[in-house]
């Protein structure tokens, strides 16, 4: 893919929590429409990168760019007006609302859109997720695993994202609703938004990956075109059990 507009920079990202840097100084990019990975094992430090983009969590170093602007201390409620949302690990679904309610709390950042606009928006993540539109008026907390998934980047692709952060989409799911949820992954990419995702399952993540990073306890130590990790030997024998 083109290497065009970087929408996503990130420059010596570091992560403590008390006296354990869980990240340690980390440079990455995310061009325009590219969907990037990062993969490793448990513990490297993928989630609290992502957490500490989005400001979940202080940095203790380092500066992010998004599209441009430093957003470095930007809040992160601000940030989806930005272009820029998140789908956490655990999914952060609101249980006691119900599934269009949780829909329509992912346009809030869109105060500009029109009652007719939403409401189209709402039809095209029903449209994407057929199940969810059969429990529109459900309570979402009442849905599986994977159902909760869907609720959520559902949510998300509400509020038009540039740019969409993926924590761990296939944690928890049976092997038919990670294909789904990969599916829509890639149909997502295809239609523009640029993707950075966190996934243990190093496999699908290559496979749909432009580009990818490996992080081993807190450092990127490789990096490269998702075909070219998913066939390095290494990495294979590391992360795919070969």
């Amino acid at each position: 893919m083109a290497q065009t507009k970087a929408y996503l920079t990130v420059e010596g990202l570091s992560v403590a929590y008390g006296g354990i840097q869980a990240v340690k100084g980390i440079d990455l990019t995310v061009q325009q429409g590219q969907t990037v990975a990062l993969i490793g094992a448990n513990g490297a430090g993928k989630s609290s990168t992502l957490r500490a983009i989005t400001s979940q969590v202080p940095k203790a170093d380092g500066r992010v760019l998004f599209d441009g602007d430093d957003i470095t201390a930007l809040a992160g409620h601000a940030l989806p007006a930005a272009g820029l949302v998140m789908v956490p690990e655990g999914r952060g679904i609101f249980a006691r609302m119900t599934i269009t309610e949780n829909l329509l709390m992912g346009a809030y950042s869109r105060p500009a859109a029109t009652r007719a606009l939403i409401q189209q928006d709402l039809e095209s993540q029903f449209e994407r997720f057929p199940r969810l539109k059969e429990r529109a008026h459900q309570l979402a907390g009442t849905l599986s695993g994977g159902e909760q998934q869907m609720l959520a980047m559902g949510r998300a692709l509400m509020a038009h994202p540039r740019l969409l952060l993926l924590d761990e989409p296939s944690m928890g799911l049976s092997p038919i609703m990670v294909d789904k949820i990969f599916q829509t992954v890639t149909e997502i990419a295809q239609a523009g938004t640029s993707i950075l995702l966190v996934e243990q399952n190093a496999r699908l993540a290559l496979q749909i990956a432009d580009w990818a990073y490996v992080l081993e306890s807190g450092q990127i130590t490789e990096q490269g075109a998702g075909q070219t990790l998913l066939n390095s030997p290494a990495i294979r024998a590391a992360y795919l059990g070969e």
